[in-house]
């Protein structure tokens, strides 16, 4: 007697798949889009050949489905036309969601690149549907076909029979035939916002029946980078790694599963480099290695920490995802620190996690990259380190300016600058970061006599230059200013005062004891200090 057989469970699907949208208002972060096919639709406008193109997990392969079912559908009682709201309960649409809808045609390009397979499209799109209203072709990596495949493609695209519908999907727009963009109407899925997604997950961990630390859903997100699907594989994992312990999705489970390091060790690795505390950090970054998270991570965290600061250098408005208590350190380092140390920290910044994606030792790699940054964060103003016409400049090493000495007279209606940085920090304080920048870069001061300036531009001005920079330094200082170009250089410009500076701090930081006994023990080992 023969053993019946055995019963197997149900396959396990993946969060990815088991959420794919089933209805446009399922389809998150793309609401333009879904209102542009709606109206199409609703007016009779519906294009012969759709093409989408987003990052990968953004909705492009779901989207195709979503316009197949939505020119399909037939409505529960039969009777229903194209519409942006399928039913989702008649055959079609049921058909099309399962994958085995006869005129619903689905094709790889990455595996069928050639010529022949086009052509069998051609050949096909001839006969009209066998149950459907329309013969969808949706080709995904539509990008991947040869050359002659897209000429072949052309003239069907262009002037299909009535009842075809052409959808292609692409992650890389530009490998695209101009030829065949032209025939078709574009739409840009765009990568899904943080937050947005944080929400959807939220949600989906709900469905679960699992809960989530908001902070973990919101580490989720960001290590998305705007794919719902990228975002749900790392949830799953999240959630199967959480079925050990007490069934919830924790942030730091989350964060070592990412070989993320957590906001505060950034926030402190950060306030130790600005303080040049070098033995506290090295110890910060053995702890954080011993917890297994990627050194190029700990780079990430502090561009991050760097690009926030300058923001808010720029925008004093509070950032609604982050807490009070963050919100108040950031807007304090934001007055503290001057714009020309931020570009500094963060061009040296993007040299070490350079070096760290190059190097056989990405640890060591990353410990020389913030001993550079400890000792340049805490290096003098250029002008200060160049001494003479840095004089008197009443700037601090954060870039800060101190007030004058006491017995220097002052006009006592006029904030006239101490000298021409000072002036530099005022235009940046009237938001005028490009003419500021213009002045730092490429501007040498022949005389400096508030409410006089004397120039030499280093490369061609327009004829109104003197005539604007007056009128921009009256609104920020209240004086009335004389500004006029000269043909004779003066005095460096304040960049060529900072790479002087630099390259002096250079041969500074070679000559301390730490760098010193590293280089040693490290033999070819190079010292690099900003853009150098």
């Amino acid at each position: 007697m023969s053993e019946s057989p055995t019963t197997l469970p149900p396959a396990y699907r993946v969060l990815a798949r088991k959420y794919r949208p089933q209805r446009f208002s399922e389809l998150i972060g793309q609401e333009a889009m879904v209102q542009t096919l709606g109206n199409a639709i609703k007016r009779d406008r519906i294009a012969h050949a759709f093409l989408m193109t987003g990052v990968r997990g953004v909705g492009k392969t779901s989207t195709a489905r979503l316009i197949a079912k939505a020119l399909n559908c037939i409505g529960p009682e039969g009777q229903g036309g194209p519409t942006i709201d399928p039913c989702g309960v008649c055959e079609p649409c049921r058909a099309i969601a399962e994958g085995r809808h006869i005129d619903v045609i689905e094709m790889d390009a990455a595996s069928h690149t050639g010529v022949d397979d086009v052509r069998e499209i051609i050949e096909a799109v001839r006969y009209a549907s066998v149950s459907a209203r329309y013969k969808i072709y949706i080709i995904d990596e539509v990008h991947m076909l040869s050359k002659n495949a897209f000429n072949a493609l052309l003239k069907t695209l262009e002037e299909p029979p009535a009842h075809v519908k052409f959808l292609f999907a692409t992650t890389e727009i530009d490998k695209v035939p101009v030829t065949v963009l032209s025939r078709c109407q574009r739409f840009d899925l765009r990568r899904i916002p943080a937050d947005v997604l944080a929400k959807h997950f939220g949600w989906v961990a709900a469905q679960e029946g699992v809960t989530a630390e908001p902070e973990a859903l919101a580490l989720i997100a960001a290590a998305a980078e705007g794919s719902v699907r990228d975002g749900l594989s790392i949830l799953d994992q999240a959630i199967a790694h959480a079925d050990g312990g007490a069934g919830v999705v924790e942030a730091a489970a989350v964060r070592a599963m990412l070989g993320l390091s957590d906001r505060g060790a950034i926030r402190a690795l950060w306030g130790q480099i600005l303080a040049g505390e070098a033995q506290a950090m090295l110890g910060a970054l053995a702890n954080q290695y011993e917890l297994g998270v990627d050194p190029a991570a700990v780079l990430r965290g502090l561009l991050a920490e760097c690009h926030a600061i300058t923001r808010a250098k720029v925008d004093s408005r509070p950032d609604p995802r982050r807490s009070a208590e963050d919100q108040a350190a950031l807007d304090e380092q934001a007055k503290a620190l001057s714009f020309a140390l931020l570009h500094r920290l963060w061009q040296m910044l993007l040299k070490g996690h350079d070096e760290v994606a190059r190097a056989p030792d990405p640890q060591l790699a990353l410990e020389m990259a913030l001993l550079r940054l400890v000792y340049a964060s805490s290096l003098p103003d250029p002008a200060q380190a160049l001494g003479g016409s840095a004089q008197g400049a009443g700037v601090s090493d954060q870039g800060s300016h101190t007030a004058p000495a006491a017995g220097e007279s002052q006009a006592p209606l006029l904030a006239l600058p101490a000298d021409y940085a000072a002036l530099l920090v005022a235009l940046e304080k009237r938001g005028k970061h490009s003419l500021a920048l213009s002045l730092h870069d490429h501007a040498s001061v022949v005389e400096f006599a508030p409410p006089a300036l004397v120039l030499h531009m280093a490369r061609p001005m327009s004829a109104e230059f003197a005539r604007d920079l007056a009128a921009e330094l009256k609104a920020a200082t209240g004086a009335i200013w004389a500004v006029s170009l000269s043909d004779t250089p003066g005095a460096p410009t304040l960049k060529a005062q900072e790479d002087a500076a630099e390259a002096a701090a250079h041969d500074a930081i070679l000559a301390h004891p730490i760098v010193a006994a590293a280089l040693e023990a490290f033999p070819g080992a190079e010292l690099m200090l900003g853009n150098r």
